[in-house]
């Protein structure tokens, strides 16, 4: 679970990305945004806009509109905040992950707790192995773990025009493959380790059960492939009929430069 500062400081990270009409403390540890009819789509816009900036669009995902916001935290002063650079002796334990949905003004069904609702795969890959220059190594599959059961941060209750976020902290998060903590090689600089949170194509509420890759390396696959590029997280999202709505990523690097 994540503390309700670390929460606050996330969102307010957020705030910074979009333009917030304000935000609201409840009485208890929870924490609820208040967005105007544009924030979602302007929030949107500045994540995928940073995606695109690192070259994470097109190189490691299609291009896609984030419906969600994603926080990973290792701890209370390590967290993804889209690019910013971290230790990795610091990220070597599975960080806690949760998702954020800013509603949209006047769909009442964002009221609801559909958030929930779904499973969620929440994947952590490498593009740079072993290094940006020469990735013939990538992509690295550092993590794959599917969220069951979530636990609630802040719903919305009852809020006269549903204008809040819908907040969930992963219980439990059932791995497929293991995490490994990022461990960028010696003079190979800095390394994206990007995560996506991907849900079902078809949009099953089921629970989801995707294949685990032969192999870190390239994701399993064989690479590069006919067409020359490498492999990695978008070709086993395809083939497992995922689609992300969430992505975040931070850079780390060897000290030994």
């Amino acid at each position: 679970m994540i503390a309700p500062m670390n929460r606050l400081a996330f969102l307010a990270g957020l705030w910074l990305l979009g333009t917030f009409d304000q935000a609201l403390t409840l009485p208890t540890d929870q924490v609820v945004l208040r967005f105007s009819q544009d924030d979602a789509s302007e929030i949107a816009k500045k994540v995928q806009k940073e995606l695109k900036e690192a070259e994470i669009i097109p190189t490691v995902i299609d291009e896609f509109t984030p419906s969600l916001t994603l926080q990973a935290e290792w701890s209370s002063d390590n967290s993804a905040l889209l690019g910013n650079t971290l230790k990795p002796k610091k990220l070597q334990d599975a960080p806690s992950i949760s998702l954020h949905n800013p509603s949209r003004a006047g769909e009442t069904k964002h009221c609801s707790h559909g958030l929930s609702s779904k499973t969620y795969i929440i994947t952590l890959t490498d593009p740079d192995a072993p290094s940006r220059d020469d990735p013939k190594w990538s992509e690295m599959c550092h993590w794959i773990a599917a969220a069951h059961r979530v636990s609630t941060l802040s719903t919305p209750t009852r809020m006269r025009d549903c204008l809040f976020t819908e907040s969930l902290a992963f219980a439990e998060l059932e791995e497929i493959m293991p995490y490994k903590a990022p461990g960028p090689p010696e003079k190979t600089g800095k390394h994206r380790y990007v995560f996506f949170a991907f849900t079902a194509e078809n949009g099953t509420t089921d629970k989801l059960y995707p294949s685990k890759p032969k192999d870190r390396q390239h994701w399993g696959y064989d690479s590069p492939g006919e067409d020359g590029q490498t492999h990695g997280v978008r070709d086993w999202a395809k083939e497992n009929g995922l689609v992300p709505v969430a992505a975040n990523f931070i850079y780390s690097k060897n000290k030994k430069q």
